[in-house]
């Protein structure tokens, strides 16, 4: 089996053990692909380190941190003692044995809830995969940090930190009956689809080598111009990462190249409040997919034509009279599907949906150009 097999196997076997998290798990998965970081925000108990946990436990060889991060945690707790044996040669070192430095995956709950030091310390680690210990820079191998909070950060300070979560997830409890009941009836896993760094790293490479279609880049100029005028702003930095992301996602599903379906993830990237998320959701889909739904309404348009000239009339004469109108009004109506076509074609955009339309539009006009 393939790294991208494996992973895509990881995925389905947490898809059953996590239920209402699809989106959630495609965004950790996503993020050791592509090197990012994500941010979980909901209740306790809402599975959000047990999500890190399980998903570290599938990769062979990878060390996990976890703690939870108060104002009273101190250096010491994440970054490890201050060496001995260091201060004894005027060196100020720490023992960085199983602490975050040397962590793999970290899940930090309550993230924005430790002091300063310790914050900046967490950003260069996120941001520059280095650890300043004493003297020497050193590099880390972290992957993937994941950090929950019951609540978004409110001092200026923080922002920093909360823009280095390039992916956020907003989770709850379960909403549906049948799966909760499923979820109580659930057994620890028999056995666990295992990946090794090395694969992962293979898979990596894979997802670097995605390619990303002028088109998507154009989505992206246009994605941006769209949010910005509907007041949700980012950073130049986070749609450059987003790239990263895109391709991360894109070979997770199978593809070899960045499509627009993969446009559609980066609702979990572009938002700052999750009360923004609903309305960043309906500016992406109103821009990748609001030319289908306009071709749609027309195809429904055409459909009633069609009722209303095939109804019971009183008479040949008042049939074929709808008839006729119901025709002309359908010839108005291609006209107006063509240029959805030709502009959707000219922005590079998938044009199955819309040529499905346009026949179905043209059967029911070749049926009414028979019934005269």
């Amino acid at each position: 089996m393939t790294a991208r097999e494996t992973l895509r196997t990881i995925r389905d076997e947490l898809a059953q053990l996590f239920l209402e998290r699809v989106e959630a798990i495609d965004g950790a998965l996503t993020a050791l692909l592509s090197g990012h970081h994500v941010l979980l925000i909901g209740p306790p108990g809402s599975a959000k380190s047990m999500l890190a946990d399980e998903l570290c436990r599938r990769l062979e060889g990878a060390t996990y941190f976890q703690w939870l991060l108060t104002k009273f945690t101190t250096p010491e707790e994440l970054f490890g003692a201050v060496s001995l044996s260091a201060l004894e040669r005027d060196e100020y070192r720490r023992v960085t044995t199983a602490k975050l430095p040397e962590a793999h995956i970290a899940f930090l709950d309550e993230v924005f809830k430790a002091n300063s030091s310790i914050l900046n310390a967490i950003l260069t680690l996120m941001n520059e995969r280095r650890f300043h210990n004493g003297r020497e820079i050193e590099e880390v191998p972290l992957i993937a940090l994941f950090g929950a909070s019951n609540e978004l950060p409110e001092d200026d300070e923080l922002q920093a930190l909360y823009d280095r979560f390039l992916l956020r997830f907003v989770v709850g409890y379960i909403d549906e009956d049948f799966r909760f009941l499923k979820m109580l009836q659930a057994k620890a896993p028999a056995a666990r689809t295992m990946l090794s760094l090395d694969d992962l790293r293979k898979a990596q490479k894979g997802a670097r080598a995605v390619a990303v279609p002028n088109a998507i880049y154009r989505i992206l100029a246009d994605l941006r111009r769209e949010l910005t005028r509907a007041q949700f702003v980012s950073s130049d930095r986070r749609y450059r990462q987003a790239i990263d992301l895109l391709r991360a996602h894109a070979y997770l599903q199978g593809r070899e190249e960045v499509g627009e379906d993969d446009v559609f993830f980066l609702e979990h990237v572009l938002w700052h409040a999750p009360n923004d998320h609903t309305e960043v959701r309906a500016v992406i889909h109103r821009m990748l997919r609001g030319y289908v739904d306009e071709a749609k309404a027309l195809l429904y348009q055409t459909r009633e034509l069609r009722d209303y000239a095939h109804r019971q009339w009183e008479s040949n004469e008042l049939r074929s009279r709808a008839v006729v109108e119901a025709h002309t009004k359908i010839r108005n109506i291609l006209a107006r599907v063509q240029s959805i076509l030709d502009d959707a074609r000219d922005a590079g955009r998938p044009l199955d949906a819309v040529e499905d339309v346009r026949t179905e539009i043209e059967s029911i006009q070749q049926q009414m150009l028979e019934a005269l």
